[in-house]
């Protein structure tokens, strides 16, 4: 049965429209049908059925007010457009409208749950989403820079290709270039009982290593007692939690709480990034199992805080360029550190400018949810759809904001696209960035 709604893109992907022409319509129905009856009970029931079309969730989503209010990316309507019409039609629809769903649940919905505040019936669109990518991922329906990714997981069992000795490395040459500045400075590998077992996503040693100077000075100079492993589950990031490889997730996860376990750390702190604390505090731990972490796990922004309470960051002046910040939506809406962030940011900065609307209620990045790992082919329509946040920075900068901080890795790729494509003179941080441009260094 087709379901009459045309394919609306014209944009290619190798994932998507190669994907469905493998599809038939048997497999399609048989798929969706067995995932709905073993995967979902209850709460997608009610979620389905209780929505009263009030619209109150459009106002709340970046899509839907960065392109004019179309009714098609409110969060109401891509359910109806995507989980509405399989359900109508018991799973009897064909390959074009899963194409078409495909695109619309992968990168037109950062599953940053700011409509589920403003629903009146609390209804979690993320999970909605979710379940949509499920039933792509298992018809093998995913866009191919993202998929990539995954495979990547699964080979690795991190991100980005980083082989095992290339891992280590890379903290060997991160030690040595910092024991210049930091004598005594090391990075501990494979230290048993640590207090901080300190992990990061797959870009920080590929793309990003001076994060990993930055938290190794900071580590040392706080006097903190900590490791990394030098085995695979040092990644803690997760794009299998977002393509809807639920198993692959679970096996992620795993692997990183039994390589901290094994080390009989006492608890696991994260680097600065908000998709990988939500797979580890929220979804991944949850599918294997826990309702919580099997070993305490804290963000970054907790551990700065609790560094700074404890005197064991010590600055030698206050940062001068007026900051603004942005709150992440796994860590501020997922986990509540919004006070805490501004907590640091008054501790590091003259001049702190609120971004409107901020904390719970700020515009996400658009590029979390997975939407940017969904590649080049989308990158136009993801930073045309958060002409939002755009004039929310614009705005901040109107006030004095000269630098932003965002202590998520995701928000930093979505908002630099923003700030260019939107020419907007801003500069973006890392809490981590400030904090060690102004602590105390040997002399």
């Amino acid at each position: 049965m087709t379901t009459g709604i045309k394919v609306k893109s014209k944009i290619f992907d190798l994932g998507l429209d190669k994907g469905v022409e493998k599809l038939n319509s048997e497999q399609i129905e048989k798929t969706i049908n067995k995932m709905l009856k073993e995967e979902t009970g209850a709460r997608f029931k009610t979620y389905a059925e209780i929505c009263a079309h009030c619209g109150l969730c459009s106002e709340a989503c970046h899509f839907y007010l960065s392109n004019d209010k179309d009714p098609k990316f409110s969060p109401a309507g891509k359910v109806k457009q995507t989980i509405s019409v399989i359900l109508e039609n018991k799973g009897k629809v064909d390959s074009q409208f899963i194409r078409n769903a495909a695109e619309i649940c992968y990168t037109e919905c950062n599953l940053c749950k700011r409509c589920s505040m403003y629903c009146p019936f609390g209804i979690d669109i993320a999970y909605m989403m979710l379940t949509m990518r499920r039933i792509c991922h298992l018809l093998g329906v995913t866009p191919q820079y993202i998929q990539d990714t995954a495979h990547s997981h699964s080979a690795t069992l991190n991100q980005m290709w980083v082989k095992d000795d290339e891992w280590i490395d890379s903290l060997h040459w991160q030690e040595d270039e910092a024991r210049e500045e930091f004598p005594n400075l090391r990075i501990p590998l494979d230290k048993e009982g640590s207090d901080v077992f300190y992990s990061v996503i797959g870009p920080e040693p590929k793309f990003r290593a001076q994060l990993i100077y930055q938290a190794a000075a900071i580590m040392n100079s706080a006097g903190i007692d900590w490791t990394m492993p030098s085995t695979p589950g040092w990644d803690n990031s997760d794009m299998c939690m977002y393509t809807g490889d639920n198993e692959m997730m679970g096996r992620l996860k795993k692997v990183h709480f039994e390589t901290a376990i094994r080390l009989k750390t006492k608890r696991i702190v994260m680097g600065e990034c908000g998709h990988a604390f939500r797979s580890v505090y929220d979804m991944g731990n949850r599918w294997l199992g826990w309702k919580m972490p099997p070993i305490p796990v804290i963000h970054a922004i907790d551990f700065y805080d609790e560094l700074i309470n404890k005197g064991k960051i010590k600055i030698t002046h206050k940062y001068d360029k007026p900051v603004t910040l942005h709150d992440p939506c796994n860590v501020i809406r997922g986990r509540g550190l919004h006070e805490k962030s501004r907590y640091i940011t008054n501790f590091l900065c003259n001049r702190f400018i609120e971004m409107i609307p901020n904390r719970e209620h700020n515009y996400c990045c658009s590029a979390g949810g997975g939407v940017i790992n969904c590649g080049p082919p989308f990158k136009n329509k993801r930073v045309d759809g958060n002409k939002v946040k755009a004039e929310q920075l614009k705005e901040a900068y109107k006030k004095g904001a000269r630098v932003l901080i965002a202590p998520c890795h995701n928000c930093h790729g979505g908002l630099e696209d923003i700030i260019h494509h939107y020419g907007i003179d801003m500069e973006i941080k890392f809490f981590g960035d400030i904090i060690y441009e102004l602590m105390e260094k040997p002399q």
